[in-house]
């Protein structure tokens, strides 16, 4: 049912985003999205699965949005991306700071074990990304998008590492916004001033 699946989703954001996770109530999301309190139950489990497969799919648009950026520009662009996918939604700034806030769900990042024989719970039942998890999804994107197949071992240490500096750069950015330039200016700068010192 991935229609009901990503109704309930939208429907789990929509609640989170008006009160706190512990006040969501299972009965509300399945009304809003117009199936039945089982067939939640039926997709997802449990609260906390559902809570596990909401943060999953904002992790992964997320990454799918690192992958649009590292087609539209470079690092700056993914770093850009970054910053306004924290300041807009606080899972994915939960997920990539591991700063999650009483008002958000606070799913075990380790894979949990199930009972349900529902296909479609195995996915919330994995491993959840965990912060350095995520930058690492970040830089093999990077390096397969900019690396090129027969660049120098050194080349490839380079952009992991200017990969990693714009993605912190990014989020020390959400926390404190940058002056002028913003962080286009400041993923720039610091990867010119580190590739001129190596």
């Amino acid at each position: 049912m991935p229609a009901a699946r990503e109704s309930l989703l939208d429907a789990a954001y929509t609640a989170l985003a008006r009160r706190p996770w512990s006040g969501v109530r299972m009965v509300d999301v399945a009304a809003v999205a117009g199936v039945s309190r089982q067939t939640l139950y039926n997709e997802f489990g449990s609260k906390e699965g559902l809570a596990r497969a909401l943060v999953r799919r904002e992790a992964d648009a997320y990454l799918a949005g690192v992958d649009r950026a590292l087609k539209e520009g470079g690092l700056d662009t993914v770093a850009e991306w970054t910053v306004a996918s924290a300041r807009r939604n606080p899972l994915v700034r939960a997920a990539l700071t591991g700063c999650w806030s009483e008002r958000l769900p606070s799913p075990t990042l380790s894979a949990v074990p199930s009972s349900s024989a529902v296909p479609a719970q195995r996915r919330a039942d994995g491993p959840l990304p965990a912060p350095a998890d995520l930058l690492g999804l970040v830089r093999d994107r990077t390096l397969a998008a900019l690396g090129s197949a027969g660049a120098a071992k050194a080349e490839g240490e380079a952009l992991a590492r200017d990969c990693e500096l714009a993605v912190r750069l990014a989020l020390s950015c959400v926390m404190v916004p940058p002056g002028e330039g913003g962080v286009t200016r400041l993923v720039r700068e610091t990867i010119r001033q580190g590739r001129a010192h190596a």
